[in-house]
């Protein structure tokens, strides 16, 4: 009896459905956070989901996002310092940064071995 093969336009399909899936969670992971879209996400970390808040006023954006993951306090303001300065952001002050007319402040809290990160835009 001869085995039956799926055809490959099936196999090309749950293929295609299957990246179209990952996507958005490969993008976030070391891309940039889901609400502030020129905040990359650290490599170590990961966006907390539901931590994304957003509101646009006339004075301009604030956001804020959380993101987790084991690293140091070190390690992250060293990516961010290496990092914003090429977006544009330039150091303020420990855990600041400024651009333009926004402010992004750092704030860190550990529980066991996690690190979480919470980034605040607002207004400068």
């Amino acid at each position: 009896m001869a085995k039956t093969r799926p055809p490959i336009a099936l196999i090309a399909a749950l293929l295609l459905a299957f990246a179209a899936l990952a996507a958005p969670t490969a993008a976030r992971a070391g891309g940039f956070f889901s609400n502030i879209e020129d905040l990359p996400v650290m490599p170590g970390l990961a966006e907390l989901p539901g931590s994304a808040v957003a509101f646009d006023k006339p004075a301009g954006r604030i956001a804020e996002v959380a993101a987790s993951g084991r690293v140091s306090p070190d390690a992250v303001l060293a990516f961010y310092l290496r990092t914003l300065p090429q977006l544009g952001w330039r150091a303020a002050g420990p855990r600041r940064f400024a651009r333009e007319d926004e402010r992004l402040m750092l704030d860190f809290a550990r529980k066991g071995g996690q690190l979480t990160v919470r980034f605040s835009l607002s207004p400068g």
